[in-house]
């Protein structure tokens, strides 16, 4: 199959979450397969140049109708790391993806709108005609409803579209003038509740709601999400729309790519290990401890939070980790970057409070080469999160040894499995610890647990390490599923 991948972000060249490293993850997967597969990118000026290969002019000329107008556009190409991606740069005043950020600005909507409409033209144009067009998250989401409404009549009626959904808190909200921008037109016809109007909000469009309604496949990242999605909160008020549109909704769980999260090949950490010789596990403890200045003591287990410092992720539930570690005799390392300025602020605190603490460490902010030296040199990993769609975090600890503590929502519940109360699973398949409710008593009964294990029955707890580090969650199944997925709307 010809495949056209159309997103925000692919890792490593446009990377802000995990949306990135899906998209470049699926895209190699869905090529190791035997099928052919571009991507569509904005043209970033804060993009990483240094991961695009043979960046060229690919088509000069792209004009986008714009307002009734046309804004000129050049097409780049190049190959990050074999994917052969295209990348939009407008010559517009609005500076649409000249802004050093790649979300945030006041006129984000306009911005991913813009965006979705070239890439289509620039298909359009260039006369490309793949068999299936898979967008990702709001910002993409008016791409199927312009394919239907638009450029169906202009000689792409065959194209079939799948539509996932990463996270549905952020659903991409507008107005009028984005029917006026874009060409749709026709406020009545959008502005139907059958359509893109907002499911609460009768004077906004919901680009997403347009997404589901219009693509030929709804998917989210993982079943246990899918079912939160449609039955429970996690919709953010798209719960019914997903239930009318049932039929063509799902979830795949994402994968990890361990080509680059692989203890066994890792070139960021000082000593490699696998399964069977776990010796560089405990090396890699050391050489974490000396680069973050903490007391080498093989009494104390070595416990990690890695990623956002977001509501997302249960802030409450990690400031309350690390003090509920340090009262075990426990370590504490955490690595990620804040969302917003009071989360920063109060971490920041904390970081100043405990910097002279000879058993914690807080790094505010992102470093690659750390994360994966924290991934294999802790002992645990804590992942209380309000909510998660997939989660990566506890597919990468597993593959490096490092136990699971997790919430059991979203894509955890798919993914961790509780040694203790699990009985889904055989215990020799069971990875982790997983508590359900947000209160800081739960999460405290599953630390302790896991703490438990590791200073009282240290064999069992080594034996759980490698149950984890059996796990699968390659890209292999989930680029099965979608491969199947493409081929039955593809012939509908």
């Amino acid at each position: 199959m010809y495949i056209v991948q159309i997103a925000s972000e692919c890792a490593p060249v446009i990377k802000a979450g995990g949306l990135g490293d899906v998209v470049y993850g699926l895209s190699r997967e869905l090529e190791i397969r035997g099928n052919t597969v571009e991507l569509i990118l904005p043209m970033y000026d804060c993009m990483r140049y240094d991961h695009i290969w043979g960046l060229h002019d690919a088509y000069r000329d792209l004009w986008v109708p714009w307002y009734g107008g046309r804004v000129h556009c050049s097409v780049l190409c190049g190959w990050v790391h074999g994917r052969l991606c295209f990348f939009i740069r407008p010559h517009s005043q609005d500076n649409f993806f000249d802004r050093g950020v790649y979300y945030g600005c006041h006129d984000d909507v306009m911005r991913f709108a813009f965006f979705s409409k070239a890439a289509l033209e620039f298909l359009h144009q260039s006369n490309k005609r793949p068999d299936i067009i898979h967008v990702h998250d709001w910002q993409t989401g008016l791409i199927p409803v312009m394919l239907y409404e638009i450029y169906q009549w202009h000689g792409m009626g065959h194209q079939r579209v799948c539509y996932t959904i990463h996270n549905f808190k952020h659903q991409g909200i507008g107005g009028v003038e984005v029917l006026r921008a874009t060409g749709l037109n026709r406020p009545e016809h959008y502005f139907h509740y059958d359509r893109l109007r907002d499911n609460f909000n009768p004077f906004v469009l919901n680009f997403m709601k347009g997404g589901i309604v219009y693509s030929n496949a709804v998917t989210t990242v993982s079943p246990h999400h899918a079912w939160e999605a449609h039955y429970g909160d996690f919709g953010y008020g798209l719960g019914h729309t997903l239930h009318l549109y049932r039929d063509k909704f799902t979830g795949i769980l994402n994968g990890i790519d361990y080509n680059i999260w692989n203890p066994e090949v890792d070139t960021y950490i000082p000593y490699q290990y696998a399964k069977d010789d776990m010796a560089g596990k405990a090396q890699n403890k050391k050489a974490l401890r000396e680069r973050l200045k903490l007391q080498d003591d093989p009494t104390k287990p070595l416990i990690c939070f890695i990623g956002r410092l977001d509501e997302q992720k249960g802030m409450h539930l990690v400031h309350h980790a690390i003090y509920h570690a340090l009262k075990n005799d426990a370590q504490f390392v955490l690595l990620g970057s804040a969302t917003d300025r009071s989360i920063d602020t109060w971490f920041a605190h904390e970081r100043d409070f405990l910097s002279t603490h000879p058993d914690v460490h807080l790094e505010l902010g992102f470093n690659e080469e750390l994360s994966h030296l924290i991934y294999a040199g802790a002992d645990m990993i804590v992942v209380p999160s309000n909510f998660e769609p997939c989660g990566l975090t506890q597919m990468i600890s597993l593959k490096y040894g490092t136990v699971p503590i997790v919430r059991g929502v979203g894509g955890l519940v798919n993914t961790v499995f509780d040694r203790d109360y699990d009985n889904l699973h055989e215990p020799e398949e069971r990875n982790g610890y997983v508590f359900f409710q947000t209160d800081n008593y739960a999460l405290e009964s599953a630390m302790n647990r896991a703490i438990g294990l590791w200073r009282s029955y240290p064999e069992e707890f080594a034996k759980l390490r490698l149950q984890g580090m059996e796990c699968d969650f390659s890209w292999n199944l989930p680029g099965e599923a979608y491969v199947e997925l493409y081929e039955f709307i593809r012939d509908k």
